[in-house]
């Protein structure tokens, strides 16, 4: 890392665009009147957003997914993507309120999943190949990000910082630490956005290390056991 430019891109800000052509405005409008609320109204009727409760039990239906947390997480970027060139206090006062549900859910050392909390608290970063937490974390840095960008708040922003602070103390090279990665790619570009608007090194050097250590032999994945396929439909 030394030896590389911390940047060389600074990339225009999403705040700073506006599209006002004839065949991009009418879609960008057509999802701020439409698939964002629609979008909202399926995470609620599914139980995507009150799975943050933490309430649901064992021997109830709707048990918590392990991928919730990335729908809800694309959400909130693409609704705070709307937000920043179309003011809406509606919505942002229901951003508000995600965002205080899911900081509620976040655990004292910093992690944030729903499934892995009260479904199988038990399992947490054991399928790394299949369960992809770093997955929907890196979505959740994403929409932390996109949210403060787009409003200043840093609310969520917070919330995404300590949940990468954590990351960073699970993997890694050092002593005591896994040598492991995501099966899906997704953390690493989220951790350098959480680093241009944090300026913190901290987060360049971990998704660098998720980078670097893909691919390494023996392949991380192989020293996992093999995943309940059926706990992942």
């Amino acid at each position: 890392m030394k030896n590389t430019a911390y940047r060389i891109f600074d990339p225009v800000p999403f705040t700073r665009v506006t599209i006002e052509d004839t065949f991009w405005a009418p879609r960008l409008r057509v999802n701020r009147e439409k698939t964002i609320p629609h979008i909202f109204t399926m995470l609620k009727k599914t139980g995507c957003v009150d799975a943050y409760t933490l309430q649901w039990k064992p021997g109830r239906e709707k048990a918590p997914h392990q991928f919730w947390d990335s729908d809800v997480a694309k959400w909130i970027e693409a609704a705070s993507y709307s937000l920043a060139v179309h003011p809406d206090s509606t919505l942002d006062g229901l951003l508000d309120e995600v965002i205080a549900l899911i900081a509620s859910a976040q655990q004292p050392d910093g992690y944030l999943n729903p499934h892995y909390t009260i479904v199988e608290p038990d399992k947490r970063w054991t399928n790394l190949r299949h369960g992809h937490e770093l997955y929907c974390a890196g979505h959740m840095i994403e929409a932390g990000v996109a949210h403060f960008q787009a409003t200043g708040k840093s609310k969520l922003l917070d919330v995404v910082c300590r949940y990468a602070d954590y990351i960073d103390t699970v993997f890694g090279r050092e002593a005591g630490k896994k040598r492991g990665y995501c099966g899906h790619e997704e953390i690493e570009l989220a951790l350098v956005k959480l680093y241009r608007v944090t300026g913190n090194t901290r987060y360049l050097h971990l998704s660098q290390y998720f980078i670097d250590e893909r691919g390494q032999s023996p392949c991380y994945f192989d020293t996992e056991p093999a995943p309940d396929l059926h706990k992942l439909r």
